[in-house]
């Protein structure tokens, strides 16, 4: 595990990051103002406060070993000149017939449920990424048909990329249980169900009339 001497904006930005928790998820974890976290985002180099310090070593010991090792990767200093970078999330639209893949996140009640997603770090692929975290999170290969764009996420504030995808193999079985609850297949006809009709970027439904 990583030992952070002095947290500052940015690896308390990549702790959030790795926990996958909102602004308000995140700042009711800390017990902190959510305009705190968000001034993180905007003042990478800011050093919290002793006790806000303390609450964030608290958070990162406490974390999974899954969220320990993506915080590892998040908060890892890039080569070369330092440069700012939005954090950039790979979402998968898994379609099999007429059911679309989604996954139940722990601790989030602003995004419980969700669509198959992953950090892509500098560098890498979104379309990768996005077929990678869907078998590493639930047992499902895919291939990526297209990809449907990208948008800034109203709840997170990341950037989301979002790829539709084939189903091609693998039971829907919940593999890591550190960050989600469940894994379904669900109805594409139910899915507002699950997540509301609004936060649903506008491509991924005309994709899943389409389907």
């Amino acid at each position: 595990m990583d030992v952070i001497d002095t947290w500052n904006g940015r690896t308390a930005c990549a702790l959030q990051a790795a926990l996958r928790m909102t602004n308000e998820a995140f700042a009711t974890r800390l017990g902190v103002a959510v305009r705190t976290v968000a001034t993180w985002h905007k003042e990478p180099e800011v050093v919290p406060r002793a006790e806000i310090q303390a609450a964030l070593d608290t958070t990162h010991e406490k974390a999974g070993p899954t969220v320990q090792l993506r915080f590892a990767r998040l908060s890892r200093p890039a080569s070369g000149p330092a440069e700012a970078q939005a954090l950039r999330v790979a979402i998968a639209i898994v379609v099999r017939g007429a059911e679309v893949l989604l996954v139940c996140r722990r601790g989030d009640a602003a995004l419980r449920w969700q669509f198959p997603a992953g950090m892509v770090k500098p560098g890498g692929h979104a379309a990768d990424v996005a077929v990678q975290e869907t078998v590493a999170e639930t047992g499902v290969h895919v291939a990526v048909r297209r990809r449907l764009g990208e948008r800034l996420h109203p709840v997170t504030g990341v950037i989301a990329d979002y790829h539709l995808c084939e189903y091609l193999a693998g039971e829907a079985v919940n593999i890591d249980i550190v960050e989600n609850s469940a894994v379904n297949w669900v109805a594409i006809k139910d899915l507002t169900k699950f997540i509301p009709a609004n936060s649903i970027y506008q491509p991924i439904m005309a994709a899943l009339e389409d389907a």
